[in-house]
């Protein structure tokens, strides 16, 4: 019911609205991701990787004290042990080596928080293949330190002033990067945004993340399905990765948090369920903010990887039929709940990690409820902003 179907829509969401310059790159890629991914070598090739390079499987953990605070059981999925600090790494690294197969020497990316940037940049390198990633200017200065990396790993990384100087403005770059070097360059796009197969391919890649889960719950505490899977959505490749093998559990509630910035009542917030409406964006038909002339709204997150004026089109389908519940969270919720989570469990969340966190305030739980919460990735990126937050707690 929720997989893709062969027109790339979930539901009325999804598709590809594309223009005509863009189509022979996008129907290449549609025409061979699947056989690539079901080729015999590539699965080889992708589970040798995850292994030994991204470290995986990676932990499914008891957090204790959250679950003696909450009066529930609460694992958390440690996607912030993968190399690279973040979920990132997997998709990047099945789309370097779909690249590969397809016979491409030039990659391309966008990224908003810098960890996809950082994992893109990661396997090219690993690759020895040419690395451009597109950043927006205002996410420079805020991720500096992801910025420093990807430069260290040889990726060239352009900075992206017009709009907001965000994820939105980067990706607008790279697409027309993409339009202009057809023939040799692959995009690896960092969530299940953009045209068909992009959505279904990133989710794809991800899938890991809810397949191991799956494994690892039943071996912790005798059953395969949670009661809850909570995770943050932004464009939403970590949340499409955590829900993708309980779509079809009816039993197993997910839960979706999204950036509400300053407040879903404010012009400064990304909480698009709440605030949006159907529309194009980046090539495929689903929830995004848009004013009454279908201009896009801009976003306002605190956290960079979620400042994002849509959702991918299997999130928008999840809302719309109301498999998923989505959660508006505001800056100031993300910023208390990564404090407190670093003290409770001396594991410091990426600031989008802090918003699936947050959800656990607004949650009612029974005592036996069993709760998986999904660590999209670490906060060494975000010291900076939580710093700030420390003064405002000391004084």
């Amino acid at each position: 019911m929720y997989a893709v179907n062969e027109k790339g829509f979930y539901g009325e969401f999804g598709g590809a609205f594309i223009p005509e310059m863009l189509y022979g790159n996008v129907e290449e890629l549609r025409n061979c991701y699947l056989d690539i991914l079901n080729e015999e070598s590539f699965k080889n090739d992708f589970q040798q990787l995850l292994k030994y390079y991204v470290g995986r499987p990676t932990p499914l953990f008891f957090a204790e004290r959250l679950s003696a605070h909450y009066v529930a059981k609460i694992y958390l999925k440690r996607e912030d042990l993968c190399h690279t600090g973040a979920h990132k790494i997997n998709n990047a690294i099945g789309q370097i080596l779909l690249a590969r197969r397809m016979g491409k020497q030039r990659i391309i990316a966008e990224t908003g928080a810098g960890q996809h940037g950082v994992a893109t940049a990661t396997v090219c390198a690993l690759m020895g293949m040419e690395c451009v990633i597109y950043m927006g200017a205002i996410d420079i200065q805020r991720q500096s330190a992801n910025v420093a990396k990807m430069k260290m790993l040889g990726a060239k990384v352009f900075p992206v002033y017009s709009g907001s100087s965000t994820l939105k403005d980067a990706t607008n770059e790279a697409i027309r990067d993409w339009i202009n070097h057809s023939q040799d360059t692959h995009y690896i796009i960092g969530s299940v945004v953009g045209p068909h197969p992009y959505p279904d391919l990133v989710a794809r890649l991800q899938s890991v993340i809810s397949a191991e889960i799956k494994v690892q719950l039943l071996e912790a505490c005798g059953r395969a399905l949670p009661d809850y899977v909570v995770a943050c959505v932004g464009g939403g490749s970590n949340a499409a990765g955590a829900f993708y093998h309980f779509l079809n559990e009816p039993e197993v509630k997910l839960i979706a948090a999204e950036a509400a910035g300053h407040g879903i009542d404010t012009d400064k917030t990304a909480a698009t369920t709440f605030r949006g409406s159907a529309g194009v964006i980046h090539g495929s038909m689903t929830m995004l903010m848009q004013d009454e002339y279908g201009q896009i709204v801009e976003p306002h997150s605190i956290s960079a990887g979620l400042d994002y004026p849509g959702i991918g089109p299997l999130h928008a389908f999840l809302n719309s039929n109301r498999r998923a519940e989505f959660y508006a969270i505001t800056d100031q919720d993300a910023l208390d709940a990564g404090y407190f989570v670093s003290r409770m469990e001396g594991i410091i969340p990426a600031l989008e990690t802090a918003h699936a966190f947050a959800c656990l305030e607004k949650m009612d739980f029974a005592s036996t409820d069993v709760i998986v919460v999904n660590v999209s990735g670490r906060g060494d990126k975000d010291l900076p902003t939580y710093i700030e937050h420390f003064k405002n707690i000391e004084e």
